[in-house]
């Protein structure tokens, strides 16, 4: 049994041979997606959440392992290691306990206690602490020495006072009282730098020029805009207790009776606190409010992530990808159903240029010559005025001239679809090695709409090739923990792209390289392999993929689907390992797998007892009839088409009580922005998603969901808008 089970499944409230399990299959390098749609059987059908949750206690647990393993070591070449020492370290699994155990035997610089150890101060400290001398001046005096040690009593008393201070500070209950406090009491303070206070980058952060509240319920946005503007240099941030609640809890531990030596050591611990415990507690909380609010920053942002990959795709269809511009024009690129380049132009209907006509007769003429089934608009500059141009060509407002061939087909436009899509990230996509290698001979123009083309017929294979920070979705993304972001995000796209699964033949590697079990080296020699011969017609086949080895396979070949595979199960989820069984239950019904499939009544006749075994049992048997009886169903919902509101062009024609259709862009703790097509998203606060208290955003609206919105408040001056959904229906 691993050696954390135990503690981890306490923790989590989990069983200890599932967590006992799922620990030895990610030792064996399996991955979280895979354990959790594969080996249901060994995790008790964790889930990937609480598989996740597993992986991380563990490698919290190992640096910890690591971090006893240093203190063990340390204290004992000290010389100071005891059994009940070694036995409480031992015991100890919580990072700042274990800290607080070694504070005492750590090594220091050289302190003022520790210079006056050096000068023979300590047994006078020691006196002084047991607080039954009468008289500690007299015996103070008993250790002054003009040639080695203190040269007055007054020097004796005040080295024996930092002693005490620091014996004070590094006191386990002195340190958990203090924390208490800070725990229940503890503020944070903003205050602007009077000199940055009138400065155009300062006004961003207004709101907290003179700012307090409990540091509990401090949100993590506020703490993490107070952190930023202190980085900036613009306000002055701090979190503190009530000291002088502080100093008597403090007294109260170590003070006791009212002699001089109760005045001495009620001295040091006031020293004690303002000098070492306070700013060792202020630092602590600090980082501890930091990490917390990185922890929910980083919720947000991977929930807003998985909901954007998980957005609701197109298909192969002929798509008219449009990045939309005022001066530089409209770049057009025209996609095949594949999403391959088949040509691309540039357009001027808008101003300064004008020249509307022109544009409108080329993009008929590119609507007609690509048979375009639908178009994406970028959701940038001139979106809007783009959208409504390219709707006024549909409709026909353009006398356009036609010749014979093209007179009879006056409903060619009737059936093309458009929509608005985000191109967050596409500049980033268009300039970057990806894009380069995809589109050697084609500037970054053509590259951004190329990307927002794809990202409307597929957004997750398209939104995979951008760094997930480019996305726009986030929520402070740039100040919180960024390798904790990485690997949170990094599982959130693996997740999603194993979820749906992916079209071994026609998946870029950027989105196999997220496949359970690949990477980017195999991702490559499957795309290497794939050109050089051709198609692949079986998932076994995979195994002739060089440095693609049994592991490998087991982990990624579930995940990956043959559309037109001589094999059925090779199109479906079934995973090839359990293909014997599925053979041997189209033997047992008289049929084919291809019938079996087909065949509800023949599906319900199937009793999954008479398949389990050892190694597969009721829950994987259950997924398999599903995946039967829908083989490589995508998770995702069907797109459908929006249109903003046509008498709101931008925040100017905003009046207070407007109701309004808008799309979500972006979720955070306090809200959801919305687009109402004006060019700058509005603000619907946490109170005002609904008409009940909603504890959580995501618990009323999804990421580009369609809703429809009240105009509360507009400010133009700071160009923010403030929307409402309560009492609306949808």
């Amino acid at each position: 049994m691993n050696i954390f089970s135990k503690h981890i499944a306490q923790f989590l409230s989990l069983p200890v041979t599932a967590v006992d399990n799922t620990l030895a299959l990610l030792e064996l390098g399996c991955t979280i997606p895979f354990i959790s749609r594969y080996r249901k059987e060994k995790t008790g059908g964790l889930n990937e959440v609480q598989i996740t949750a597993i992986s991380d206690m563990n490698e919290r647990l190992k640096e910890t392992a690591k971090r006893k393993e240093t203190i063990v070591k340390t204290i004992t070449e000290a010389g100071k290691m005891n059994p009940e020492l070694q036995q409480r370290i031992d015991n100890c699994w919580e990072p700042t306990e274990l800290e607080d155990i070694y504070l005492p035997y750590r090594p220091k610089r050289r302190t003022r206690a520790q210079v006056a150890r050096e000068l023979g101060l300590e047994p006078l400290a020691t006196i002084i602490m047991m607080q039954r001398d009468a008289n500690p001046l007299e015996t103070a005096r008993r250790f002054v020495n003009t040639q080695s040690g203190p040269a007055t009593v007054e020097e004796a008393i005040t080295g024996a006072k930092d002693i005490i201070a620091e014996i004070v500070s590094e006191d386990e209950r002195s340190r958990n009282s203090i924390r208490s406090i800070f725990r229940r009491n503890a503020v944070i303070t903003s205050k602007v730098v009077k000199a940055k206070k009138d400065t155009d980058e300062a006004q961003k952060f207004s709101d907290y020029f003179d700012w307090q509240e409990p540091l509990r319920r401090c949100t993590s946005h506020r703490l993490l805009a107070m952190r930023r503007g202190e980085a900036e240099g613009i306000l002055r941030v701090s979190i503190g207790a009530d000291d002088v609640e502080c100093v008597e809890r403090l007294c109260r531990l170590h003070v006791r009776g009212y002699g001089k030596c109760s005045r001495l050591v009620t001295e040091a611990v006031e020293d004690s606190f303002k000098r070492l415990l306070k700013p060792a507690i202020e630092t602590e909380f600090s980082n501890l409010s930091k990490e917390k609010a990185d922890d929910e920053a980083i919720q947000v942002f991977t929930e807003n992530l998985r909901q954007l990959l998980l957005s609701a795709p197109l298909g192969q269809k002929r798509v008219m990808g449009v990045d939309p511009g005022f001066r530089t024009g409209c770049k057009i690129v025209c996609l095949d159903a594949q999403g391959n380049l088949l040509h691309h132009e540039a357009i001027f209907p808008h101003p300064p240029i004008n020249k509307q006509m022109q544009a409108a007769i080329s993009m008929e003429k590119m609507l007609r010559k690509y048979q375009i089934e639908a178009i994406a608009i970028g959701n940038g500059t001139a979106s809007r005025e783009t959208n409504d141009f390219i709707k006024d060509v549909l409709a026909g407002k353009y006398a356009l001239p036609t010749d014979d061939s093209e007179s009879n087909d006056k409903n060619w436009s009737s059936s093309v679809q458009v929509f608005t899509v985000s191109e967050d990230g596409a500049s980033i996509y268009s300039a970057s090695k990806t894009a380069r290698e995809e589109f050697p001979d084609e500037d970054v123009t053509v590259r951004g709409a190329v990307s927002i083309g794809r990202r409307l017929m597929d957004p997750l294979a398209e939104l995979v090739k951008i760094d997930p920070k480019s996305i726009g979705v986030g929520q402070y993304q740039h100040d919180v923990d960024q390798s904790k972001l990485k690997k949170s995000l990094d599982q959130t796209v693996e997740s999603c792209v194993n979820m749906v699964g992916v079209n071994l033949n026609t998946a870029s590697q950027h989105l196999l390289m997220y496949v359970s079990g690949l990477g980017a080296a195999l991702a490559k020699n499957i795309v290497d392999y794939r050109k050089e011969h051709g198609a692949f017609s079986s998932r076994a086949q995979l195994k002739k993929v060089p440095r693609l080895g049994p592991a490998a396979f087991e982990q990624c070949a579930g995940f990956l689907r043959i559309p037109d595979a001589k094999n059925p199960l090779d199109r479906s989820a079934v995973h090839p390992e359990s293909y014997t069984i599925v053979e041997q239950m189209a033997k047992d019904c008289g049929c084919t797998i291809v019938e079996l499939m087909k065949d509800t009544e023949k599906r319900k006749l199937i009793d999954l007892k008479k398949y389990a075994n050892d190694t597969v049992g009721i829950p994987t048997l259950t997924d398999i009839m599903q995946e039967l009886e829908k083989p490589g169903l995508d998770p995702r919902e069907q797109i459908e088409e929006f249109e903003f509101d046509p008498s709101v062009q931008s925040i100017d024609d905003l009046v207070e009580g407007m109701i309004l259709p808008g799309i979500v862009t972006n979720i955070t703790k306090f809200g959801a922005f919305v687009d109402i097509g004006v060019h700058q998203d509005g603000l619907v606060h946490v109170s005002q998603l609904a008409d009940h208290y909603v504890k959580d955003p995501n618990d009323i609206v999804k990421l580009h969901q369609h809703v429809r919105v009240r105009v509360k408040d507009v400010d133009f001056r700071r160009q923010r808008i403030s929307l409402s959904m309560r009492g609306i229906q949808s």
